[in-house]
């Protein structure tokens, strides 16, 4: 029998129900949105601020403004053609409304000044670029720092070489040449460290991680070594997880997929997406979960360790699907 040290945790908020009574349309009529005119066609182009269940919030890039658009099981969600390969279960398209994501939405505006979404369409590598610009700022800062150190080594060095010059021009001219190859190296090492940087905080950044959500259930999914099947325990925790949305109002749900190091970096990462994906799609047809409130479930490999790798123990803990059920702080907060 599998080690379940992580068991669900039910930790439904008692504001639950306080925001259950605020209701969607509170967060839909935030101060200062522009209304979209009833029963007229409409196009809005922007990124997305936030999600509260089945509203998004985007800032228009035509105006600045905050629109916000409603999306339900009749919105079509069409993933224009990329340079990179974005989600590798191409029926989960609708689960990609994340903030940083700019889409385009048309529709129809409704009697609460919203847009009544019939299409929305995205980019990935749109995506891609946008929201490493705006979630790598801490990665950066690392980098940045390492970036400064090489640089000053560089400086160090060009002073070193100076010295030399002094005591002979020849030796002066050697020390330059490599005082300017020592500070390009250095620009060169910072670029690949900031770039490398905003490569893996995309990868790892994660809806719960934005300050903006607030998690109030979750349940840790675990699955035998190489596999991706639920088994029965697992199903009853996520039947627990489908419960828990029960009367709550504007909740989502993020799913992330997790593998032990024990198989190669790629079969990790399939391995891992695989869970995820399981997970999602029992919730949706078990947990009747609608697409449009699960937020783009994703597989993380063998990255973010629960436990050591070193032990079977450990490596249990580590073949897991977190899932989260999220509320837009606006919403708990009455905002």
């Amino acid at each position: 029998m599998m080690l379940r040290t992580k068991k669900w945790k039910p930790s439904i908020l008692g504001c639950a129900l306080s925001v259950a009574l605020l209701g969607g349309l509170t967060y839909a009529a935030a101060s200062g949105t522009p209304q979209i005119k009833a029963d007229e066609k409409s196009k809005v182009t922007g990124t997305i601020v936030s999600r509260n269940g089945d509203f998004v919030k985007v800032k228009d890039k035509k105006t600045g403004q905050p629109v916000i658009i409603a999306i339900s099981d009749d919105t079509k969600i069409e993933r224009k053609k990329g340079k990179y390969e974005f989600f590798r279960h191409k029926d989960m398209d609708l689960t990609a409304m994340v903030p940083g994501l700019t889409i385009e939405a048309e529709g129809v505006g409704n009697a609460k000044g919203q847009l009544t979404a019939k299409k929305i369409s995205f980019v990935p590598d749109v995506f891609a670029v946008e929201v490493a610009e705006e979630q790598q700022i801490m990665a950066n800062k690392a980098a940045a720092g390492k970036a400064q150190t090489t640089a000053n080594q560089g400086v160090a060095a060009a002073g070193q070489a100076q010295s030399s010059a002094n005591q002979a021009q020849s030796s002066a001219n050697q020390a330059q040449s490599t005082a300017n190859a020592a500070g390009q190296t250095a620009q060169a090492a910072g670029d690949v460290a900031v770039a490398d940087a905003a490569a893996v905080q995309l990868v790892n950044q994660r809806v719960s991680d934005l300050d903006d959500y607030k998690v109030v259930a979750e349940a840790g999914i675990y699955f035998a070594t190489g596999k991706a099947d639920l088994d029965d325990a697992a199903k009853a925790d996520l039947d627990m997880v489908a419960a828990a949305t029960k009367g709550v109002d504007g909740y989502l749900i993020e799913i992330a997929g997790y593998a032990s190091k024990t198989g190669t970096k790629a079969e990790n990462q399939k391995l891992s997406e695989q869970r995820a994906a399981n997970v999602t799609q029992y919730l949706r047809e078990k947990g009747n979960i609608p697409m449009r409130r699960i937020m783009a479930p994703a597989g993380y490999g063998a990255t973010h360790p629960a436990a050591t790798n070193s032990d079977p123990q450990g490596r249990e803990l580590n073949r897991r699907v977190d899932v989260k059920v999220l509320l837009n702080k606006g919403m708990v907060e009455g905002m």
